[in-house]
């Protein structure tokens, strides 16, 4: 039997009932973050669940372009709500009073420094972060936003190590060519990209941006353990013509040079194969708009918590509960057949693995999931299966 996964279970929005929630919740104020153009930025600290949170105010300089700001502001919010990577900043709750064109965002604390100011203390660490920020870009491409304003202060690195992209003032959704229009004008911090004579500003772009903060990074602090010099010197091509247009490129072209570096053992290939044989066969369909999971801590976190619930049975008693652990959105899957066995193996390997070569297994059952067709999302309704 097929079934279907990722189909929206939301009734008509119309019909639904308002829920209000009228209790108010105060926070203590701990300092002051910082203040901009556009705003000011607090730090907050939530004696409940003794937890901090940064809190941004929409308060811009310019009251003349304050209704046009405010209309930003909201897109930041939009775009916030809408990811979840770990190299993303998180966005947890918004205030918005459209009569005062004013409002508030509350956001993950980044508890670190800017990249800059990291790397000049931790200069070893330039390999994980270049690849750490590729990640994050790679997700926003994936799900068509960009920055717009790739600059050393909006990439933090919190004092454990992670990167995290801030500051979406200037982000927007992209869907068609149009969409790549240069319609900001910042105070760049290198210089322009050739397509800007244009005014284009694309993923290529972005990808351009990534690039030269590293090659300024890797200048500044005399850096010389830096693995990716080659891809890099491909990003920081000023005529699109000759630069990588993508970050889904770049982590491809990464992980197949990192699989030739690094050994596996014979019996990491054959858990592998024995796992992605299984998730191969058991996904039919994919819907053309589906993505994969790339953040691998939240795959093996996700995979982990399914595991518990069927850890005493032979055979998974649904197939959604492990394959929705690597796709998003809807496909068609084979109810029965993975062994809990296979998943009990693939999952204490992927544990045991070194960050690197976490990244290459799950890049190679992205490759596998590349094989299986693909269909349009109003192709649904007609394909003879189940559809639950």
């Amino acid at each position: 039997m097929l079934s279907m996964a990722g189909v929206n279970p939301m009734k008509d929005r119309s019909n639904a009932d308002i829920v209000k929630f009228i209790r108010q919740r105060d926070y203590q104020f701990v300092r002051e973050l910082g203040r901009g153009a556009c705003g000011r930025t607090v730090l907050l600290y939530d004696d409940q669940i003794s937890d901090y949170f940064v809190c941004k105010k929409f308060t811009p300089y310019s009251e003349e372009e304050r209704p046009t700001l405010f209309t930003n502001f909201v897109r930041e919010i939009k775009i916030l709500h809408q990811v979840f990577h770990e190299n993303v900043v998180r966005v947890f709750n918004y205030y918005l009073y459209p009569n005062q064109f004013t409002g508030f965002i509350l956001m993950e604390f980044v508890d670190g420094v800017s990249i800059g100011n990291y790397l000049a203390e931790h200069p070893e660490m330039v390999n994980e972060l270049f690849l750490q920020a590729i990640s994050g870009f790679r997700y926003l491409e994936e799900n068509s936003i960009i920055h717009r304003d790739i600059r050393p202060g909006n990439l933090m690195v919190r004092n454990d190590g992670v990167l995290k992209i801030i500051d979406f003032g200037f982000g927007k959704m992209v869907s068609d060519s149009e969409d790549f229009d240069k319609s900001v004008s910042l105070n760049w911090w290198c210089e322009p990209p050739a397509e800007f004579s244009d005014r284009i500003y694309d993923f290529s772009t972005e990808v351009y941006f990534v690039g030269k903060l590293f090659e300024r990074f890797i200048r500044e602090n005399s850096i010389d353990q830096f693995k990716y010099k080659a891809m890099l010197g491909r990003m920081c091509e000023v005529d699109p013509s000759s630069r990588v247009q993508r970050f889904a490129d770049i982590v491809k072209t990464i992980q197949n040079n990192m699989f030739f570096q690094i050994d596996f053992g014979e019996a990491e290939m054959t858990c592998y194969r024995r796992f992605a044989d299984l998730l191969e066969l058991h996904i039919t369909k994919i819907e053309s708009e589906a993505g994969y999971v790339d953040d691998v801590d939240r795959v093996i976190n996700a995979l982990e918590n399914a595991y518990r619930t069927f850890m005493l049975e032979e055979i998974v008693p649904d197939s959604a509960a492990v394959t929705r652990c690597f796709l998003g959105g809807s496909y068609y899957y084979r109810k029965r057949g993975i062994e809990v066995e296979a998943v009990r193996d693939f999952l204490h390997m992927m544990k045991s693995l070194s960050t690197e070569k976490r990244r290459i297994v799950l890049s190679n059952l992205h490759t596998r999931l590349d094989t299986i067709t693909r269909y349009a999302k109003s192709e649904e309704d007609t394909i003879d299966s189940l559809p639950f």
